[in-house]
């Protein structure tokens, strides 16, 4: 079976040849101005706008945690806005992180993928603002993409082997 290959790099430059879908997770309140959003937004607007839309009008359609948005941004590359994480900020509940909607998402994925013959591209998704650890991340993406065939290539800026260590991304 393949493995997860990490690389160094910016995930929004996605490496490679082919068509590629970048996943990242968003929040359920339509906030949008920290963390990976930010690099995201510097490169193409349409993602941005299409996750604001979408959460603006949810009453009439299906944002919500574990729905995924995919956004075009050019001839190859898409956006998959990832709804993972509950509000913004640790609280009574615990850290913003919901794995079973990443889970679930990473589903969703895995089929549009497929579907396209694309690789999943991202960063270390949930583990950065939303407050996840990476140990319960990388069995949900080998699981729903991995075990699917789908290759995944996962972005680290700064020192690779520390993160590892720590286990901390975006």
């Amino acid at each position: 079976m393949a493995a997860i290959e990490y690389v160094r790099g910016d995930a929004t430059a996605p490496q490679g040849k082919g068509k590629k879908i970048i996943a990242h997770v968003c929040n359920d309140l339509g906030g949008w101005g920290k963390g990976f959003v930010v690099a995201v937004s510097r490169r193409w607007p349409e993602p941005e706008a299409a996750y604001r839309r979408w959460h603006r009008e949810r009453a009439r359609n299906d944002f919500g945690l574990g729905a995924v948005q995919f956004v075009q941004v050019s001839r190859y590359v898409w956006v998959a806005n990832m709804v993972g994480q509950r509000g913004m900020r640790p609280g009574s509940k615990g850290v913003p992180v919901r794995y079973e909607a990443i889970g679930a998402a990473l589903g969703e994925v895995a089929a549009s993928a497929a579907e396209l013959g694309a690789s999943v591209h991202m960063p270390r998704i949930g583990c950065g603002l939303a407050g996840g650890r990476w140990e319960r991340i990388e069995p949900l993406i080998s699981e729903r993409l991995v075990a699917r065939g789908i290759p995944v290539t996962v972005y680290d800026h700064g020192d690779l082997r520390a993160r590892r260590l720590t286990g901390r991304g975006h």
